[in-house]
């Protein structure tokens, strides 16, 4: 009788320690599979996001130099009329995280600031010059930072950089969807992201 209880007991240690061993495999297996799944989504989220607009603007230039001190000046002016492409963008590319397979947690270490890209194309009309004060090529690179300038801050009154962030946050739910899927834990530098509002607090 005592045979017969021992034999029973160590079937059923063996059958518990196969079944346990079985359990830890697909554990594994499952854990190695989410990973994956998230490192594949990130490198499909890995991209520029653009936000494009075009400005028109016409720009008067105008330069005066003294001759014989306050009594003569040589002028020259001219009408620029630009036409501008903007664009805000964020390269996803170097977007730097780290996977915890062991806590099941993607941490977002460094989001990439804006890229602001301007590409104005100038059309110049009623050049005048003098012979004393000429167009030269300082004239017309100072006409184009000005007009840099200008874009700039029309920009900033614009909704392209606003537009932008909202494709990021966008982009960025990708992760908190996957990650609470599967069970995991989405943060950035150490906070943890909830929902939604956690996203555009870290990127607003």
């Amino acid at each position: 009788m005592r045979k017969i209880v021992f034999g029973v007991l160590i079937t059923l240690i063996i059958l518990f320690t196969f079944k346990y061993c079985d359990d830890k495999k697909e554990q594994a297996s499952m854990l190695k599979e989410s990973s994956s799944l998230i490192q594949e989504q990130v490198k499909n989220v890995s991209k520029l996001v653009v936000s494009e607009g075009h400005f028109t603007e016409v720009f008067n230039y105008k330069n005066s130099r003294e001759i014989f001190g306050n009594y003569v000046t040589a002028d020259k002016k001219a009408l620029v009329v630009v036409n501008a492409k903007v664009t805000v963008a964020y390269d996803l590319k170097q977007l730097e995280y780290k996977i915890d397979d062991v806590n099941k947690t993607l941490e977002i270490l460094v989001i990439p600031e804006q890229e602001i890209s301007i590409a104005p194309d100038l059309e110049y009309y009623d050049i005048q010059s003098d012979f004393f004060n000429p167009f030269e090529a300082d004239d017309y690179n100072s006409i184009k930072e000005t007009i840099k300038s200008s874009l700039l801050k029309k920009l900033e009154n614009s909704s392209l950089k606003s537009n932008a962030e909202n494709r990021l946050i966008s982009e960025l739910s990708k992760f908190f969807i996957l990650t609470k899927s599967l069970g995991w834990t989405l943060k950035y530098n150490a906070t943890v992201i909830k929902d939604k509002d956690d996203l555009e607090r870290i990127v607003l």
